[in-house]
């Protein structure tokens, strides 16, 4: 059993700490930062698809005496302003993250830390700004995400491949957009099938405590549905593997849950292969793709150990000069 999480709600003032970033396109995103005068590093925190910053509570309960931390919630999210429809992508994350890390932490070594969106976040950025990764990103830790290729196989797999080669992806987010105020308005939230979407897709076969599943579902459901769909179709063309080249050249931690339904842990292994000898998988046996909650103490060994790695590493580039 996880320790208990009791997640702040929308509702209550923006906790001490928080600041708005507003990007190059006019978003403002929500911003927390932890701050630790003494702390040698800054780790920056990118949640998952729909969820927002508070899903890392118990990982900023465990860091924040070892790190500055900053943490964010992901455009159309949380607190963050809404986005454009057409610029819900993986893209535009990985451009946010860096507008962020700009804003933040002008100065200094830098974890970059993402679950599953927020993961494929920190792979855009590798892509965008490669010249960060090894000078001022010293570490990344990749929770329950993926380089690409989640949707391959099956039925879908091919209507996929179908829209992708008609070039169709454009007028569905026309459609979704003209139908946005509709959906939203006639949606319902806290539905029994809600609970069970979350309970098959976001827990393991044997960590899917009754509360926990209506307190992620709760979290996950705040997000309006236009975004969610909006940024589901991003996913179909998500394809970060050649960043992770990039992500190479610093120590990395890849963190895959084995009954993860979203983001496999056939995925994290491939990442790992990828990355070589400078990454660390860990597949924890049992969890789902909320492994962060339902694995707590897992998940915080292994940021801790990264930092340790991190430390390590830049106290040996100081020695040799």
């Amino acid at each position: 059993m996880p320790p208990e999480l009791v997640l702040s709600s929308l509702s209550e003032p923006p906790p001490p700490g928080s600041r708005t970033v507003r990007t190059d396109d006019g978003v403002d995103l929500h911003v927390e930062v932890d701050e630790n005068p003494a702390a040698p590093l800054t780790v920056v925190l990118a949640h998952g698809f729909t969820a927002r910053l508070a899903e890392w509570q118990l990982q900023r309960q465990a860091l924040r005496r070892r790190a500055r931390l900053v943490l964010f919630d992901q455009r159309g999210h949380g607190r963050s302003g809404w986005t454009r429809l057409s610029a819900a992508t993986i893209d535009r994350t990985g451009r946010d993250l860096g507008e962020v890390l700009d804003a933040t932490t002008p100065s200094g070594p830098v974890v970059l830390a993402g679950h599953s969106m927020g993961g494929m976040s920190v792979m855009a950025l590798a892509r965008q700004r490669p010249e960060l990764f090894g000078t001022r990103v010293v570490g990344v830790l990749l929770l329950a995400t993926s380089a690409g290729g989640l949707v391959e196989s099956g039925l879908f797999g091919w209507a996929v491949k179908l829209v992708r080669r008609l070039g169709l992806l454009s007028l569905y987010l026309w459609l979704l957009q003209l139908c946005a105020p509709l959906l939203e308005r006639y949606r319902r939230r806290g539905t029994r099938a809600g609970r069970w979407f979350t309970r098959r897709y976001l827990f393991g076969r044997r960590d899917a405590d009754p509360a926990h599943v209506r307190m992620v579902q709760d979290l996950l459901e705040e997000t309006p549905y236009p975004v969610t769909a909006a940024f589901y179709a991003t996913f179909l063309d998500h394809d970060e593997t050649a960043s992770l080249d990039v992500l190479a050249r610093v120590p990395v931690t890849v963190v895959a849950a084995s009954d993860d339904r979203l983001t496999p842990a056939a995925h994290g292994r491939r990442m790992a292969e990828r990355l070589g000898p400078r990454a660390e998988l860990i597949v924890v046996p049992g969890a789902g793709h909320s492994v962060n909650l339902t694995r707590s103490a897992v998940v915080d060994e292994a940021f801790l150990d990264l930092l340790d790695r991190v430390e390590a590493d830049l106290e040996e580039r100081h020695r040799t000069g």
